[in-house]
């Protein structure tokens, strides 16, 4: 990785740390969330994944708004990096600690890869 690839993925990571502490304030069964980009693809690669404790807290979550209110937050903080995406909202994941439990195991790294 390219020492101007590490300092956005820094920068992102930074960015999206805001709005996580903010989220588990205000969302409930929010949990976390992560990035991954191949910064050789990069935007067109990158991924933000949401996790909530489980499908009912998610499901929830889509019928008040606030799927809707975090995408476009992240948006928002992609934009204040200068991140353009075409198509925003397909880079963004909402999963739950249930989904990966069911059928990684609980394995989050196996499960990131398959997305």
């Amino acid at each position: 990785m390219k020492k101007s690839d590490k300092k956005l993925d820094n920068q992102i990571r930074l960015a999206l740390n805001e709005l996580c502490e903010s989220n588990l304030k205000s969302v409930n069964g929010f949990e976390w969330l992560t990035h991954q980009a191949n910064f050789a693809r990069f935007p067109e690669s990158l991924m933000v994944v949401c996790v909530f404790n489980d499908n009912e807290s998610l499901a929830a979550a889509k019928q008040s708004g606030e799927l809707a209110a975090i995408e476009s937050r992240l948006i928002s903080i992609l934009n204040n990096l200068n991140i353009k995406l075409n198509k925003p909202t397909k880079h963004f994941h909402f999963d739950t600690e249930q989904n990966c439990t069911e059928t990684h195991a609980g394995n989050w790294a196996k499960r990131l890869q398959s997305l």
